[in-house]
């Protein structure tokens, strides 16, 4: 959840044993990622839509029905961002933007659904596009135009009691544990907007609760699959505690898995790669300078798999997926009632912005995990040439 994807500085995050540390290899490594991000500026141009002030997902989604969608365009909202560049947006974009978001927002139930008819059947999609949509106004200035689904009493089932809840979380399944864990993550969406607080309380504890029972011991990580499906369900687990400010159980268990994973696991998905270094800059662990390197290192080979030729990223490495509200479950991987594929891209060997708004994510935690100022990446852009 992008939405939710700040650095956690306010938490302190991950830090490294000793003081001021930052070793020339460490210093090496920066430079080399900075170098990545050379043709990032104008990949994230390409894909910015005047007519509709959203963004496209990738090169190949302008051919298809539907225009940008509202993951892309809020992710490419954090982007510019964490670049530096919302202060010089012409307000000719901002407003543009802002209409995309409040234009998607369906005044009975207070979502916000983009035009594919298959996305109001996922959950998760349903879920993250409030989260992002509320996000994106917060920053541009804007409102939603209607009430959010708690106040419309539209939300899920499940939020019609504590006792309700309980049991709609016990009835999700971690066979993937990236897939489980997300729809359970998801849940806090509602929750957030639940009133008075004391419910509100009662609802999160009913699930800190169930989290605590369904934690594995010796791995700290959730449900089933490889330790990077793990780790990934993991990560979608924090932004629930992370939202309430609850620290991560067993984080020291957590760390070393999440070693496991990098140094014997493939990192085919660019959310293998995210994944788990966004964990270590929210979890209160003890990183020796040592592991550090060669935790920044791992990451950088592994981004470097995923940089394509138009400058931007791919989220796997076979190309950017079609539909990446179903690309959590990979071949020969299992979860059951998986929601219709929500096609967005043209599948191709293409920068895709999932993929690209992770890797600007993954820098900024490793420079400072590193503790090192990240140095400004690309100069302010000219939006006003963007139309």
């Amino acid at each position: 959840m992008e939405q939710k994807a700040e650095v956690h500085a306010a938490r302190g995050g991950g830090r490294v044993e000793g003081f001021g540390f930052a070793g020339s290899r460490v210093h090496e490594l920066l430079g080399e990622l900075d170098e990545l991000f050379t043709g990032f500026g104008g990949w994230l141009r390409g894909q910015y839509d005047a007519a509709s002030g959203g963004f496209y997902y990738a090169p190949s989604s302008r051919a298809m029905s539907g225009g940008p969608d509202i993951e892309s365009t809020a992710q490419a909202l954090n982007i510019m961002e964490r670049f530096g560049w919302l202060g010089g947006m012409p307000e000719e974009m901002k407003r543009g933007l802002v209409r995309f978001f409040e234009g998607r927002q369906d005044a009975a139930s207070g979502y916000f659904y983009d035009a594919h008819p298959a996305m109001r059947e996922d959950e998760v999609m349903v879920g993250r596009a409030i989260s992002y949509s509320l996000n994106a106004l917060r920053k541009l200035g804007g409102q939603p135009r209607y009430a959010l689904p708690v106040a419309a009493k539209q939300a899920p089932a499940y939020m019609a009691s504590p006792e309700a809840y309980v049991a709609w979380l016990r009835g999700i399944p971690l066979t993937n544990s990236w897939r489980g864990c997300d729809r359970l993550s998801t849940s806090s969406v509602f929750i957030g907007q639940v009133e008075p607080e004391g419910l509100k309380a009662e609802f999160a504890k009913t699930a800190f609760d169930f989290f605590a029972e369904t934690q594995d011991p010796e791995t700290g990580l959730w449900g089933e699959g490889s330790f990077y499906v793990r780790i990934s369900g993991t990560f979608k687990l924090h932004i629930f505690y992370d939202r309430f400010g609850v620290p991560l159980p067993r984080e020291d268990k957590i760390y070393r898995s999440i070693l496991h994973a990098l140094r014997e696991e493939e990192a085919a998905d660019m959310c293998y790669i995210r994944n788990p270094i966004h964990l270590l800059s929210y979890m209160q662990v003890a990183i020796p300078p040592a592991e550090l390197e060669e935790i920044i290192a791992i990451t950088l080979a592994n981004m470097k798999r995923l940089l394509r030729a138009d400058g931007g990223f791919s989220r796997e490495l076979a190309h950017s997926p079609t539909a990446p509200n179903v690309a959590q479950v990979k071949p020969g991987e299992f979860y059951p009632d998986m929601p219709q594929a929500v096609p967005i891209g043209g599948g191709l060997v293409e920068g895709d912005m999932n993929a690209g708004t992770q890797a600007l994510l993954i820098r900024a935690v490793i420079y400072r995990l590193a503790g090192v100022e990240a140095p400004e990446l690309l100069p302010g852009a000219d939006l006003a040439r963007w139309a």
